[in-house]
């Protein structure tokens, strides 16, 4: 079933590494890309949650993407999310997107009025489509209501599916409900169906899933590419076990604190590289005894991890 979805696999939300001045810091993220690539990952789903985007003017979201090319990532690795509040602007990152040469673009609903109809967001998502005029443009869409406050509902899915079925081609999930997931893939089978937490990953495959695209990727890409490539196989099964119970592990210590900070901070441990902790506001870099409890226990998972890999 996987395999025939429009995209499928590990998908990492990409974080952004910053300059001392706050500024995109493009070499070290082409670098993150690439030892991300070669753990293990399908693609990057840069600029989304993980990645600040919403922290990010136009232009910078622009330059991150063109750089990242220009830096030998290859587009067709590459969703970022092009979703505002704002259709004008939506439809300038995305139409800028498809002319990079995108695999697809991650959209999140117009999130700033609430309480907004589906027959509003059918016109968002339509508007879009038909601004872009390109067979060329692949959308996922983003349902993260606890973060967004809107939620994406089946009967939009099923609207859009059928007005747009070459176009729309995938959701990511991230409202924590594994049912609503298992339920889309029941309903609408030809649609990707992304986790967009790690411990989904596993039972989402299972019951048709495509994938996932998540936080924790940044650190944990091995073992969840290790579980969606041998999660249908029987000799394989106590291994997968492990790898999940290492994803589990490593997924609740990104929340041990705010999560991107710690998952920054997390990431700065793993590439040496202290520029990592740094974050635009409205966050802010995890206080010093935060961070050593988090490299601590990411010490204790590391040891844990040779012992049971």
């Amino acid at each position: 079933m996987t395999s025939t979805l429009p995209i499928c696999g590990v998908f990492c939300a990409a974080a952004t590494p910053l300059d001392p001045q706050g500024n995109p810091d493009h070499g070290t993220f082409a670098r993150h890309c690439k030892v991300l690539l070669e753990e293990g990952c399908h693609g990057l789903a840069l600029l989304g949650s993980t990645g600040e985007a919403n922290s990010f003017g136009i232009n910078e979201r622009k330059s991150i993407l063109e750089n990242c090319i220009e830096n030998g990532i290859s587009a067709g690795h590459l969703l970022p999310g092009t979703g505002l509040p704002s259709l004008a602007d939506t439809l300038d990152l995305t139409r800028h997107a498809v002319g990079c040469g995108v695999r697809g673009v991650l959209v999140l609903p117009p999130f700033y009025y609430k309480n907004v109809s589906d027959e509003g967001l059918y016109r968002f998502y339509a508007t879009l489509i038909e601004g872009v005029k390109s067979d060329r443009l692949k959308i996922i869409l983003y349902h993260i209501p606890p973060i967004a406050g809107v939620s994406i509902s089946h009967d939009l899915i099923k609207r859009l599916l059928a007005d747009f079925p070459n176009i729309v081609v995938g959701i990511k999930d991230s409202s924590g409900d594994i049912e609503n997931m298992r339920s889309m893939v029941a309903k609408f089978p030809q649609l990707s169906v992304l986790a967009g937490a790690d411990p989904f990953l596993h039972p989402l495959l299972e019951a048709g899933g495509a994938g996932c695209i998540t936080a924790s990727s940044n650190l944990i890409a091995r073992d969840l590419r290790f579980v969606f490539d041998h999660y249908q196989s029987p000799s394989q099964s106590d291994a997968v076990a492990k790898a999940q119970e290492r994803i589990i592990a490593w997924r609740n210590l990104t929340n041990a604190y705010v999560q991107l900070p710690t998952v920054k901070a997390m990431i700065a441990r793993r590439r040496n590289n202290e520029s990592w902790h740094k974050l635009r506001p409205p966050f802010v870099e995890l206080g010093e005894s935060e961070r050593q409890d988090v490299w601590n226990r990411m010490a204790e998972l590391e040891e844990k991890d040779q012992r049971t890999a």
